[in-house]
């Protein structure tokens, strides 16, 4: 099977694999029969993503040459990509030292690669080769497990022979990594085993067995590992063995997904590539999640690395405007009680958020000229008729516009008919800071001591978010 590149990846030729050294330098001559394009890729891993470090051209022997004479490769995985449908093939790059080799492979069989001078590549293709030849021993048996028209007895056959290749494959893993315990392959090897939980099998209900090995997956889930290897960073498994930890293993919480990412970070050196990695990739998520409530992990990402300068990497001017705007998420963020509002009603009386009296207040932000507010309205006069009574909800009806524009406020709310919404404006829009107003509509779902329970979120989600508050008030017994 040929290995493929997303196209859109190799457009793009960073710099990130290269450690400038006085005496360090690279040579790796490849050889690829059947392969006669002008030029050849060389790129890497990095996270979840693939960079080009270098290209070679090819010379009047057919060979091509990777080479620097004052820059050694960053350790990691390296990949080999043949133009012009970027099949590739994969290299171990082991040290600063030791990056002076031959490859040699055929078009008709990229995986076949044979090396000369770097013991670790040889290591790396010896494993690679007994996997495909346990692939292709295994398939047969795979298809017929998978065929619903098997007979039985030939199906457990296959079931049984498949079991023996795994566990031969196992074998093999746990030699070569006992054996060769520095190598970068056996460092491969561990990051794509999977741990195996106890079966719990005095446990008679399934569902806290499964909760058992759940927990059991997390606490153990980085055993045996060194998630300080360097040259882990530039191959595929680091991110995807820490990433499934975070977003798989973890309750979608931002709570527990802050303390799992610093659990995870805390085996780093906070100096080393890796550490820089995933705190720039986990800030990044947290800051563009769709999720409720996730502004809270953006929150903890800044506070916990770059507001006391543990980002040594970032500029000051761009902490200072991340330290900004954590600083003004974090009154608002779900669980913190609501910023009180001083406001004026339609008569000219004032009125705060803290006088209204409601198990759920709806705190609504809209404008009479926004469009998206004109579709939130109706949808929100639905919920309200819905909600109103049976679940003692009022809406704090806020209309964003300052002073002379407020009489059309008012104009707005006789024509939608959201006179009984308790409406209100102030004419010094104090509201915008306290209340981070960006766009409208904004709506944010208070409980009966004014804490933030839900904010952000559309008002075609209100009642659904309403439901689920309701039902754990039912089995709470409230």
């Amino acid at each position: 099977m040929k290995n493929r590149l997303p196209l859109l990846l190799l457009l793009f030729v960073l710099t990130l694999g290269l450690s400038a050294q006085d005496d360090a330098a690279y040579r790796i001559e490849v050889d690829i029969e059947g392969y006669n394009e002008a030029i050849l890729t060389l790129g890497y891993y990095m996270m979840d993503k693939q960079y080009i470090v270098d290209t070679a051209s090819r010379s009047p022997e057919g060979t091509y040459v990777f080479e620097s004479d004052t820059a050694a490769l960053e350790p990691g995985i390296y990949l080999v990509v043949l133009s012009p449908d970027n099949n590739y093939f994969e290299v171990l790059v082991s040290s600063d030292d030791d990056q002076e080799f031959t490859l040699h492979t055929s078009t008709a069989d990229l995986a076949n690669v044979t090396v000369e001078g770097d013991r670790q590549n040889e290591l790396f293709y010896e494993y690679l080769t007994f996997i495909r030849q346990k692939q292709e021993e295994s398939a047969p048996y795979r298809q017929t497990v998978s065929d619903s028209t098997a007979a039985p007895a030939l199906a457990a056959q296959a079931r049984e022979r498949l079991l023996a290749i795994d566990q031969e494959v196992k074998a093999y893993q746990e030699a070569l990594a006992t054996s060769q315990p520095d190598a970068f392959v056996s460092s491969i090897i561990r990051f794509n085993q999977s741990p195996e939980p106890p079966a719990y099998a005095q446990e008679t209900n399934q569902d806290e067995r499964q909760r058992l090995q759940w927990r059991w997956l997390q606490e153990h889930y980085f055993d045996g590992l060194n998630l300080g290897d360097p040259r882990l960073v530039r191959t595929p498994f680091l991110f995807s063995r820490v990433d499934y930890f975070i977003n798989s293993l973890q309750v979608r919480h931002p709570d527990t997904l802050a303390a799992a990412i610093d659990q995870v970070l805390n085996r780093l050196d906070p100096q080393s590539e890796a550490y820089r990695m995933l705190v720039v990739h986990y800030t990044n998520e947290a800051a563009t999640s769709k999720l409720v409530g996730m502004d809270a992990l953006y929150v903890h990402m800044v506070d916990r690395y770059y507001g006391n300068g543990k980002a040594y990497w970032a500029d000051e001017e761009q902490v200072g405007k991340m330290v900004d705007n954590a600083n003004r998420l974090e009154p608002l963020l779900i669980g913190k009680k609501a910023p009180d509002l001083h406001m004026t009603r339609r008569d000219g009386s004032p009125i705060n958020l803290y006088d209204v009296d409601a198990k759920y207040t709806v705190l609504y932000f809209w404008r009479y000229d926004c469009p998206a507010c004109k579709k939130s309205t109706p949808l929100m006069k639905e919920f309200f008729e819905k909600y109103g009574e049976m679940a003692d909800v009022r809406i704090f009806s806020v209309c964003t516009k300052g002073a002379d524009e407020i009489g059309n406020c008012w104009d707005y709310v006789d024509e939608q008919g959201t006179g009984d919404w308790i409406q209100v404006a102030d004419p010094y829009q104090r509201f915008y800071k306290s209340y981070d107003i960006q766009s409208t509509p904004a709506i944010f779902l208070l409980d009966e001591d004014k804490t933030i329970v839900s904010k952000r979120i559309g008002a075609d989600q209100l009642g659904e978010v309403m439901d689920g508050f309701l039902q754990q008030a039912a089995a709470a017994g409230k």
